[in-house]
């Protein structure tokens, strides 16, 4: 039973939706404390995962194969866009 929980898209889905609450709480945060990361920062930090996840995602349900190498290549976008951010902080 623990082979198909890992190979099964439903998996990624659900640590896609406790990335996008922790996005979501992260910026609350932010909003009421005024402590903590921007919004802005927020997204670029967990965007590269988040694309990660979703690459994961289309290659274990079977998306047609352009999706995996498009979400890889937005994964890096996003990653140097983090990088750049964090360097000029």
């Amino acid at each position: 039973m623990e082979a198909s929980l890992l190979e099964s898209p439903g998996l990624i889905d659900l640590i896609l939706v406790f990335t996008v609450l922790e996005g979501v709480a992260l910026t609350l945060w932010r909003r009421r404390t005024g402590r903590g990361l921007s919004a802005a920062a927020v997204a670029r930090m967990l965007l590269p995962g988040i694309c990660l996840l979703l690459a994961s995602r289309a290659a274990l349900s079977g998306a047609a194969w352009p999706f995996v190498p498009l979400a890889l290549a937005l994964a890096l976008i996003a990653h140097l866009a983090d990088v750049r951010g964090r360097w000029r902080e």
